[in-house]
């Protein structure tokens, strides 16, 4: 039986979880990109708050579509919210999707801004 793109991510998604964990101390930075836009968010799951969002689907970054250039000023953003709420050090959550892309320049843009991973 072949897998499609959804269940063969998810899968990744599953396998990663298992490993990546954000506490207090280092909470976890998890990325998802629908069709058009991308939702960031910094996030304590021992308590299993959202200490930091960030999304094109906001007003002040209204207008940037779900591509890299997007994806570069959502993890910029966001690793400003993240740092205005004391956060230093995260862990990265690729929610399964592949390194690389639109992942990877939200990643380099968070780390460009100050966030450790």
């Amino acid at each position: 039986m072949r897998l499609g793109r959804r269940e063969m991510r998810d899968r990744r998604h599953l396998r990663t979880r298992r490993k990546v964990v954000g506490s207090g101390a280092r909470p976890r930075l998890s990325v998802h990109f629908s069709g058009q836009h991308i939702y960031a968010q910094v996030i304590d799951d021992g308590e299993g708050k959202t200490l930091a969002f960030v999304s094109t689907r906001q007003k002040a970054l209204a207008g940037l579509r779900a591509n890299v250039a997007g994806a570069s000023k959502v993890g910029a953003r966001l690793a400003e919210e993240a740092r205005q709420k004391g956060v230093q050090k995260v862990v990265f959550d690729r929610g399964g999707f592949l390194y690389h892309g639109k992942v990877e320049a939200l990643a380099n843009a968070a780390r460009e801004a100050g966030l450790e991973f």
